[in-house]
């Protein structure tokens, strides 16, 4: 079994008190790491590291801060071996899933590096005479970073890239059921040769999490807050952040639609549904959840869909013999398999699905209508729903009725007609002839309504981690009225 520290201040420390929890192995219930449980004076602890490392950090260069991004990246990408092991014993990801985690993320560091010199303002004219107005972006302060453990590697340096490369210094809060996959990026990164401070890093007990998360959001010496996670968890980070008046980037839940109208390449609409619903066992937040069907294109879409549904099945990831993986806990599993039998109970078809423990098979439903949960709940798991639409409007009507709105596709030959389409979805995101699930470093990304606000990527993500100031220059007498 792996043991952790907090991470404070550059040295490697235990929590108050001597405090651990341990995480096990979704698949054999093997403890397989014992990382320190932060207390909220450890919490403080590591915001107090941070405020005192910004004044130099926030200072350096832009060619020191790439530097050490770009060396960030490549001491992230020789770690890949240990980090995809990592990802198999805690949250029971495919190999697969995790190199791909890896690799991402890698580029993320070496975008956020690239972001070192975009961080520009503009000259405003002004209207008082000799007087030169600037919008400059300046770093905001110490940033909180929330990680979740779906896509660990990716959300965890997404969480921390933009704000190091913006000059902030950073507390990262790890995902107690993925803490030695967060420790090794922040060991990672922290190698490049960040100075003491700038990158800090703290685990918890899942009992502590509500105490620790407002404490450091009420922290004066925090600055901006980012979170990435479910609504549910969303909404009382929003709350928290309102309440204390802190900025605060949230990308949250998704029940991504992908809308098949009469025209769409079946087989391309079917390879796309099944990489975007069933990857990473669909514990992913753009997972295409909702396959909306136009007229004619819902018979021949189901009859081509449940054959590759039936093809991906579910095994122990330490295997390596089936494309899917573990889900991260029994009660994950549990849950899909409540959805799924609800929907079977009010009278929708399962055309695929299956499997035991916490090991599920792809699972599809047809004729999926509102009265069933699977209509509406987010799964966050291995099945989608098929829903039948009798028009385009009626198609994004089912579209647009739901509380989320992250990713969304749209297939279609005529792609002047899927574009007119994808305007119409509420989503943040919305990809024409492609699958739900896409993701790039240099693209804003982000969602609306209970998906959550802020986009994370490119310069976009730096709008969200400085704090852009009105500065003049007066040139000349200046004549006031009293």
């Amino acid at each position: 079994m792996h043991s952790l520290n907090l991470y404070i201040d550059g040295q490697h420390l235990p929590a108050e008190g001597n405090r651990r929890f341990v995480r096990e192995n979704p698949v054999t219930g093997e403890s397989v790491t014992e990382a320190a449980a932060a207390s909220v004076a450890d919490a403080t602890r590591a915001v107090d590291a941070a405020a005192r490392a910004f004044p130099e950090w926030s200072a350096t260069g832009p060619g020191e801060r790439r530097a050490k991004l770009l060396a960030a990246a490549d001491n992230l990408k020789a770690r890949a071996g240990d980090i995809v092991a990592a990802m198999k014993e805690e949250i029971g990801a495919t190999e697969a899933w995790a190199g791909f985690n890896v690799k991402l993320a890698a580029d993320m560091l070496v975008e956020a590096a690239a972001l070192t010199t975009q961080i520009k303002g503009e000259v405003v004219p002004s209207n008082r005479p000799g007087s030169t107005a600037l919008a400059i972006r300046q770093p905001a302060g110490v940033v909180l970073a929330m990680a979740p453990w779906n896509a660990p590697v990716i959300l965890g340096v997404r969480s921390i890239a933009t704000p190091l490369a913006c000059g902030n210094t950073v507390v990262m809060k790890s995902s107690e059921l993925c803490p030695r996959v967060h420790a090794l990026i922040i060991e990672a990164v922290a190698e490049a040769g960040f100075p003491d401070g700038v990158l800090n890093a703290i685990s918890n007990d899942s009992k502590d999490a509500p105490e620790i998360v407002e404490a450091l959001i009420a922290n004066p010496a925090v600055r901006r807050v980012n979170f990435t996670g479910s609504t549910r968890v969303g909404r009382v980070i929003g709350e928290l952040a309102g309440r204390y008046l802190k900025p605060a980037l949230l990308e949250l839940g998704g029940k991504a639609p992908l809308i098949v109208l009469e025209d769409a390449d079946i087989d391309a609409a079917v390879a796309a549904a099944g990489f975007g619903a069933y990857m990473n066992q669909g514990q992913i937040c753009m997972s295409t959840e909702r396959i909306i069907t136009v007229g004619s294109s819902g018979d021949a879409f189901a009859s081509a869909f449940a054959a590759k549904v039936e093809s991906l099945t579910a095994g122990d990831p330490g295997e390596g013999k089936h494309p899917l993986g573990s889900l991260v806990t029994q009660a994950a599993a549990d849950r899909v398999r409540a959805l799924i039998q609800d929907a079977i109970d009010h009278g929708a078809t399962l055309i695929a699905g299956g499997g035991n423990g916490t090991m599920l098979n792809a699972a599809a439903l047809d004729h999926v209508t509102p009265e069933m949960r699977l209509y509406t709940e987010e799964s966050f798991g291995p099945v989608s729903a098929i829903i039948r639409a009798g028009s385009v409007d009626e198609a994004v009507r089912i579209a647009n009725e739901s509380e989320f709105g992250l990713s969304s596709a749209v297939f279609g030959r005529d792609v002047m007609k899927a574009m007119q389409v994808a305007k119409r979805i509420e989503s943040g995101i919305c990809h024409i002839n492609g699958p739900t699930v896409h993701d790039e470093a240099q693209m804003p990304f982000g969602g609306v309504k209970a998906s959550g606000f802020g986009r994370f990527g490119g310069t976009w993500g730096v709008a969200e981690f400085t704090e852009l100031r009105w500065i003049t220059l007066q040139d000349g007498d200046l004549h006031y009225p009293i």
